[in-house]
């Protein structure tokens, strides 16, 4: 492991993103909850926050680091086939937080894989990428033309 003992305590901040391809039928029985398994954003949400947590035990070399924030964002396109999976991780510690955000993105892509499987084995994850990222030494980086989704919005309680 790199040694990130003499590295500052910043807040570092990461969203990646995901693409399923998909049956325009089988979006649709995502996005309306109709498959045999179940709630399938529901399942990649979890999981792709349970996958984030456990990161360091996934990827050789990997530092355990205390994430403050982990949100998993889906934009359904049924008409298109396409789920999009985003996720962004956030944590004040002394390495960033890529490596969280890009395993809760492809853990929560694979769950959609495997609870839609039954009614479509050609789906396609791909386009697992780094959107961008803020804190530390490197500095900030964006992926030309994409930026992160804003928060969803939440219903008043």
């Amino acid at each position: 492991m790199v040694d990130v003992g003499a590295k500052a305590i910043t807040r570092r901040e990461a969203v990646a993103r995901a693409t399923v391809r998909m049956l325009p039928a089988t979006a649709s029985a995502i996005v309306a909850g109709r498959l045999a398994k179940g709630e399938a954003l529901a399942a990649a949400r979890i999981a792709g926050i349970m996958a984030a947590k456990r990161t360091h035990e996934i990827i050789p070399l990997c530092h355990e680091i205390p994430l403050e924030l982990l949100e998993v964002d889906f934009r359904p396109l049924p008409r298109r086939g396409l789920i999009e999976v985003q996720a962004r991780a956030v944590a004040t510690w002394r390495t960033g937080v890529e490596m969280e955000a890009l395993v809760a993105v492809s853990a929560a892509a694979l769950t959609i894989y495997d609870m839609a499987k039954a009614i479509d084995r050609a789906m396609v994850i791909d386009a697992v990428r780094l959107v961008s990222k803020s804190g530390g030494r490197s500095g900030d980086y964006n992926r030309p033309g994409e930026r992160p989704w804003r928060q969803r919005e939440r219903a008043p309680k």
